[in-house]
């Protein structure tokens, strides 16, 4: 493949990328400089709810770009209000600060809890969280991060952020103490494995932090959005939150992301909380688009339908295969392969002729499956039929 007219070797190394150049998107196909499409069931990993190029959201954007970029988050604008308004009609939370990436949500997460500990529960700063959680890339968001190995490459880390089990209630109240202020998880691991807390899990959760008087934090920042079949992953436990963060789905492919609390927790002063691009128009009318597309009729429903056919189409491949099954909620599943040939699986599947399968192994014994919420029934059953042919080749 020619790459000379691509200066990629500017580009800083921060990981191995295959030999592609992606020239244009559109729904659930990705294109490259050579004209060969992809069925894109990565989505830029859980990036674009509505696939590439939503024509929704292509509309808000350039209608807003004609009128204001950005007046600088010092002021208020019209999409940054829309947007929060919206988020907050739509879910239990009062109070909504936007960022740019899920990471900067958890650190405004973290930032809020430590602050409402330090106003209300004499000074308790840590917060428990989770074993093979993924919170961010950040120094103190791969300190609350569970991820293995983590605690090493940036050492020190942040203190304050004991581990409990996923889905072990006892693990959790052992860590409870006069420091704590906080329980903060991913109602679905997904870099972790797409493994998601039980609803009784959750259930006990709220009523363990209720009872010590700490709060409850969900990043959902993968599940949110539509992903789990409902526009937040908290809803399919019945429970309410403290505090939530979105970030991936909420911009559809755009840097957006939202923190978002209580009203008796939204205890920020003036200058504790701020950035240069947070709540821009340009952003926040891209995400206004996505929510709004998400919570129309039929939408979720229809992201429910999907996820209940994707599931069974891969327990039907995980039977015939003899795989270990499959797990996740709505759009955020995984096969469990039972072997370590995920990533054999991914590079064929990017390889294939004419039409290459774009795929993903959070984990070398499991495929992750995060196509966008409008995939199409055919599209799930080529994407099957794409996979059965990579395992033959095996």
């Amino acid at each position: 493949m020619n790459f000379s007219e691509y200066p990629i070797e500017s580009l800083m190394y921060i990981t191995n990328r295959p030999e592609i150049v992606f020239t244009h998107g559109k729904g659930s196909w990705l294109y490259d400089n050579e004209g060969k499409r992809y069925l894109d069931f990565i989505q830029g990993w859980a990036v674009n709810s509505l696939g590439h190029c939503n024509e929704g959201m292509i509309e808000a954007m350039e209608k807003q770009a004609r009128l204001l970029i950005n007046p600088s988050p010092a002021f208020y604008n019209e999409p940054m209000a829309k947007l929060a308004g919206l988020l907050t009609e739509h879910s239990c939370f009062d109070k909504v600060f936007f960022a740019n990436s899920g990471a900067e949500a958890n650190e405004g997460a973290i930032k809020l809890a430590r602050k409402w500990g330090k106003k209300h529960r004499d000074g308790a700063y840590e917060i428990i969280t989770f074993d093979h959680s993924f919170h961010g890339r950040t120094i103190a968001t791969m300190s609350a991060s569970g991820k293995p190995g983590w605690d090493t490459i940036y050492a020190p880390q942040v203190p304050g952020f004991p581990k409990a089990d996923l889905n072990d209630i006892a693990s959790v109240e052992k860590l409870i103490g006069a420091k704590t202020v906080a329980v903060m998880l991913e109602p679905i691991q997904g870099e972790g494995g797409v493994i998601p807390a039980t609803r009784e899990f959750m259930q006990q959760l709220r009523a363990l932090t209720q009872k010590h008087g700490i709060l409850l934090i969900v990043d959902e920042v993968q599940s949110g959005c539509g992903r789990a079949g409902t526009l937040f992953a908290y809803e399919l436990s019945g429970v309410e939150p403290d505090i939530m963060t979105l970030g991936k789905g909420i911009g559809g492919g755009v840097p957006l992301a939202a923190l978002l609390a209580k009203k008796e927790i939204a205890v920020f002063e003036a200058g504790d909380q701020g950035g240069t691009y947070n709540g821009n128009p340009l952003m926040t009318a891209a995400g206004y688009s996505v929510i709004s597309q998400l919570v129309a009729p039929g939408f979720l429903e229809g992201v429910r339908a999907r996820g209940e056919y994707l599931r069974d189409k891969l327990l039907e491949l995980s039977a015939e295969r003899g795989f270990q099954g499959e797990r996740g909620e709505g759009l955020l599943r995984a096969l469990l392969l039972g072997k370590d040939i995920g990533p054999e699986i991914v590079e064929k599947a990017r390889l294939m002729q004419p039409d290459g399968l774009l795929l993903n192994a959070a984990r070398p014994n499991l495929l992750r499956f995060m196509p966008a919420l409008n995939v199409t029934t055919e599209e799930i059953d080529q994407m099957m039929a794409m996979l059965r042919t990579i395992l033959d080749s095996l």
